[in-house]
């Protein structure tokens, strides 16, 4: 039996507009409303299901694999947008990208301080090891 990555759900005091935030940022279909979520689907088939919380919200990390053209693209959304964003996932690269295995990655942060990563090369295709 194969095993595939399905979902995993995401704290917010706001599904919606978490969701929504998300999908302008990295261009995909609206999120769509299931239960008490807010799903947003990428293009391998995984969803990331937004769940308000009631409390403190301790911040996960999540990474996308783009092509060069959206990494331009979300990339330039993010500096449209004026966020803050970081080379390094420990955050003490700011205003910069890195370049690990030929590609380029960076970070920043959603409203509910979850880590969002893009890149463009999967870790250790090019000889990168930290």
């Amino acid at each position: 039996m194969a095993i595939h990555f399905n979902h995993t759900i995401l704290s917010t005091h706001d599904s919606k507009a978490s969701a929504t935030f998300l999908t302008e940022m990295l261009g995909l279909p609206a999120p769509r409303k299931w239960g008490p979520f807010y799903m947003v689907a990428t293009e391998n088939g995984a969803n990331l299901d937004y769940m308000d919380v009631d409390g403190g919200i301790t911040p996960q990390h999540y990474a996308f694999l783009t092509s060069e053209s959206e990494f331009d693209e979300i990339f330039g959304r993010v500096r449209e947008r004026q966020l803050p964003y970081w080379a390094d996932p420990g955050q003490t690269q700011p205003g910069k990208i890195n370049h690990h295995d030929g590609g380029r990655g960076f970070y920043f942060k959603e409203k509910n301080g979850h880590l969002l990563e893009i890149i463009t090369r999967e870790y250790g295709s090019g000889g990168w090891n930290p």
